[in-house]
């Protein structure tokens, strides 16, 4: 009896939402957050991803004055408008925003599944300078299933840090989600780099999201975009303003470039030996 070939996935249509968000304006945010999921559900899409900080903007500003009793409880009354717009479409959305951490706060990554209840809370593991003035870091590594594809969370400078993708994508993960604040300048130079690079050396997809416009001192580059196992961008936004960017995961592909780029298995043999 010969043993039937394994079962390819059906793609999995994402999105990536690049906003301009309103700082502190959580209730104008997240009613265009829930609007960009009934678009993005329109165009087939089965997840979207927003920026870091998306239902309260990314103004240093603000949030210095606003922290942490500002911060948005996940399963709170701010976020309804993302639950109702999730429940009415069957979508699944990583949007981002500050919750409460003890005393302080937390920047996570709040996934809302297609029943509107909350998957999970990642909050951010790796903070930059100004930031620890305000957050806490988190520590758990959070995953999704969706449709049979499992879809792990980073946030912004977590891209900065190979080792958090990679163990990503050695825990199983198909693609690595993280929302970011990238800027004008060097920060554009990173991002140029981090997101196609964490995608190749984990031959997995990789979903960026980003902010365009400017809030306070910050003039953000855009770019928002989805790579495949390669490398390569399926879908890019430009520079400058809003823009909703739809691709496929595609099981084939996935086979296809692990077929020939063998780093994930390689990475468990110990250095030096053949197999």
């Amino acid at each position: 009896m010969t043993a039937s070939a394994p079962t390819e996935r059906a793609p999995l249509r994402v999105a990536v939402a690049q906003t301009e968000a309103r700082p502190g304006d959580v209730a104008h945010n997240a009613a265009d957050a829930a609007a960009t999921i009934v678009r993005a559900a329109d165009l087939g899409a089965r997840v979207v991803l927003f920026p870091e900080l998306s239902l309260t903007g990314y103004e240093p500003g603000w949030l210095k004055s606003a922290m942490p009793g500002g911060a948005l409880a996940p399963e709170g009354p701010a976020l309804e408008p993302v639950r109702e717009a999730c429940r009415a479409t069957g979508v699944t959305a990583v949007v981002g925003a500050p919750t409460p951490a003890g005393a302080r706060s937390a920047i996570s990554a709040v996934a809302v599944g297609a029943d509107g209840g909350v998957l999970a809370d990642y909050r951010k593991s790796r903070l930059e300078e100004h930031e620890r003035e305000l957050f806490d870091p988190g520590t758990a590594c959070h995953t999704l299933d969706v449709d049979g594809w499992r879809l792990a969370l980073g946030i912004c400078y977590d891209a900065s840090f190979p080792e958090l993708a990679r163990a990503a994508a050695l825990s199983g993960a198909d693609a690595y989600l993280c929302g970011g604040a990238f800027v004008r300048g060097d920060s554009d130079h990173r991002r140029s780099v981090y997101f196609p690079a964490r995608a190749l050396e984990n031959t997995f997809f990789v979903l960026f999201a980003n902010f365009a416009g400017r809030q306070g001192p910050w003039e953000f580059c855009g770019r928002s975009a989805v790579y495949g196992p390669d490398g390569r961008a399926l879908a890019q936004a430009g520079p400058d303003a809003a823009e909703l960017v739809v691709a496929d995961l595609d099981d084939a592909e996935l086979t296809r470039v692990r077929g020939g780029l063998t780093m994930l298995r390689d990475a468990a043999r110990p250095p030096g030996v053949n197999p």
